[in-house]
């Protein structure tokens, strides 16, 4: 999943030389929280609610507003915004373009083709766009949690066995994090599934290997097992 393939491409960009104002106004108006600032075409810099926030006077009054929408008309954009922005290549997969948000605590980043142009924006409610359907939850299937022997064939024997009862892989996702030593966490999501052979399916599952939950997204149920 590359992130080209999931970032806002519709860009919404300001000039360094616009007032304020202009900014906050393209804020609201597109409801974005950034805005990548350009000069001559090129990126020099982001600028986001919280540069405005931090710019605008915070002692306001109603004897002072005057003074205000002075002071927004007059102060440009270059001299608020955040230089040296950092990008993400646009073939980043998604992956790679999380740990750099998260790495930087940023919520977003302008996104660059090879030539470096800017070509998107991807933010956190993309990721959770493509985590989403990476998932298959969309499908309102069931998810089966497993902590599966580290060894060739332990997946196999699950989804053989859940193929089985004519259920439709969605999703296998897996992950060593937090797991014990010669094992790892796989979660396996799966539709058309028969509710009324899913009990049985559940007790061989157990049998065969270590079912720790069950979500069934359809009927909205939940079960834990003690493994």
């Amino acid at each position: 999943m590359l992130v080209r393939d999931w970032m806002s491409k519709n860009v919404i960009t300001i000039e360094s030389t616009e007032p304020m104002q202009q900014a906050i106004n393209l804020l609201m108006e597109h409801h974005v929280g950034m805005l990548p600032v350009m000069e001559e075409g090129k990126l020099v810099g982001i600028v986001t609610d919280r540069d405005l926030k931090r710019a605008s006077p915070s002692d306001a009054t109603l004897m002072d507003i005057q003074h205000v929408l002075y002071h927004l008309s007059r102060l440009e954009v270059g001299a608020i915004m955040s230089r040296y922005p950092i990008t993400i290549p646009d073939e980043f997969t998604m992956e790679e373009a999380a740990e750099v948000l998260l790495n930087n605590g940023i919520s977003g980043a302008p996104c660059l083709d090879k030539d470096g142009r800017i070509t998107g924006v991807i933010t956190k409610n993309d990721m959770f766009k493509a985590f989403i359907a990476l998932s298959g939850l969309a499908k309102r299937g069931v998810l089966f949690g497993f902590l599966l022997e580290d060894r060739p064939g332990s997946i196999k024997d699950v989804t053989d066995l859940i193929r089985k009862y004519n259920a439709r892989l969605v999703s296998i996702l897996t992950s060593y994090e937090k797991a014990p030593e010669g094992y790892r966490y796989v979660y396996i999501r799966a539709h058309d599934v028969n509710r009324e052979t899913l009990p049985q399916l559940e007790q061989e599952l157990k049998q065969t290997a270590k079912l720790l939950y069950k979500v069934d997204h359809r009927a909205n149920t939940r079960a834990f097992y003690d493994v």
